[in-house]
């Protein structure tokens, strides 16, 4: 359909931990997978923020991306996502301005209304008011990052008297920003009135992207702003395996756990009744999961491209639900096998192999003649020393 020349491939790292997993070794896996997918060459990684449910650990992506800053070289960090109702808008500016430099421009700011209602509940955050709140954060945050003259802005949860940032972004205008977007239309209509990126999450048989990215579309032109898709994100549990069998046997059991564990019972979410042994089939079938062999990955990208009509990333969700080496190796797989046939990354292969097949009888013969060669130079150097 319309998938960019280089399509990108990352990580959306919440993380994803079981409850019996040392939280102290966990925050360590996941920096050295993040490390690993810079190895790999892997375009990005997004770290999550919450504050309950047991699963997701995480409760600073800033931090957690300061620490990976100088353990990585290429791969961009970003937030996914920073939950904007929780943070003073000026505060989290200058916290995002400090990684932009620190990360010498690689950082993404991935923003949300934040996922857990026990994390707004703590805080004492109405849920029912936390999408205002984030697009009223969102805009001042744009104009913290854009306006040089001091900005003042009165909230009913927040102030701003003659704010500005004494540093200014290391990228220009700012670092990249990504809305997330779920179900409800809120998500791709903000990214739509600021024209920025937008992470799709929670991709089920159900999801009409086709109609999500329209609103993006709408709410765009309405602003006077344009999205790309090329910018768009889908945001999806992935295994890979060298086949489909080994995949769906590597996590099996696992991911029975994470979809009744985490999904049902933390995040109380109605899934179905399917037995947990089968649970990763009925995923993977549905077009909820992708998980089989490299080429059974290729096909699902494809699939999607065909229900959005063109995005421009496909990103991990990191969920930890099988042994430490299949993870790893599916991640090799995905980098080896998978994202070349997306980035044009083996063209140059192809056309080269292809075209000394075609010149292979000239290539014989070149070999023919030199090889004749050889045994007449050595014949008259044999001769010449007798």
């Amino acid at each position: 359909m319309a998938l960019p020349e280089r399509m990108k491939f990352g990580i959306f790292l919440g993380p994803y931990h079981p409850m019996n997993d040392n939280p102290t070794v966990a925050f360590q896996r996941d920096l050295e997978l993040v490390q690993w997918l810079d190895d790999l060459a892997f375009d990005e990684a997004y770290i999550g923020e919450h504050h309950s449910g047991g699963w997701e650990t995480i409760s600073s992506p800033e931090v957690f991306i300061a620490a990976l800053a100088d353990r990585t070289k290429s791969i961009k960090l970003g937030t996914g996502v920073l939950s904007l109702p929780y943070h003073h808008p000026l505060m989290a500016a200058n916290r995002l301005v400090l990684l932009d430099h620190i990360t010498r421009g690689r950082l993404m700011i991935g923003v949300g209304p934040g996922g857990l209602n026990a994390d707004a509940y703590m805080m004492g955050i109405d849920t029912t008011v936390q999408r205002a709140r984030m697009e009223e954060a969102l805009d001042v945050l744009i104009r913290l990052f854009t306006e040089t003259e001091p900005i003042s802005h009165e909230s009913d949860w927040f102030k701003l008297q003659d704010a500005h940032l004494q540093v200014r972004p290391y990228q220009r205008p700012h670092p990249p920003i990504a809305v997330s977007s779920i179900h409800s239309p809120a998500g791709v209509a903000l990214a739509g009135k600021h024209g920025t990126s937008v992470l799709s999450m929670s991709i089920d048989q159900n999801t009409d992207l086709s109609y999500q990215w329209g609103i993006a579309e709408e709410s765009a032109a309405r602003h006077g702003q344009t999205v790309r898709r090329e910018n768009w994100r889908m945001v999806m549990p992935v295994h890979v395996a060298e086949t489909r069998q080994q995949a769906f046997e590597d996590i099996r059991s696992t991911a029975g756990v994470y979809q009744r564990e985490y999904l049902e019972h933390t995040l109380t979410l109605q899934i179905g009744d399917t037995p947990m042994d089968r649970i990763v089939e009925e995923m993977s079938e549905s077009g909820s999961w992708i998980v089989g062999s490299p080429d059974d990955c290729i096909e699902a990208i494809h699939t999607l491209d065909k229900r959005s009509g063109g995005f421009g990333g496909l990103l991990v969700q990191g969920i930890d639900w099988a042994p430490r080496q299949r993870i790893l190796n599916s991640y090799e797989l995905l980098a080896r096998y998978v994202a070349p046939q997306f980035q044009n990354g083996l063209v140059g292969l192809e056309t080269s192999n292809r075209w000394s097949q075609e010149r292979a009888p000239e290539f014989i013969s070149m070999r023919d003649r030199a090889n004749e060669r050889a045994q007449e130079d050595y014949r008259n150097r044999a001769q010449a020393t007798v």
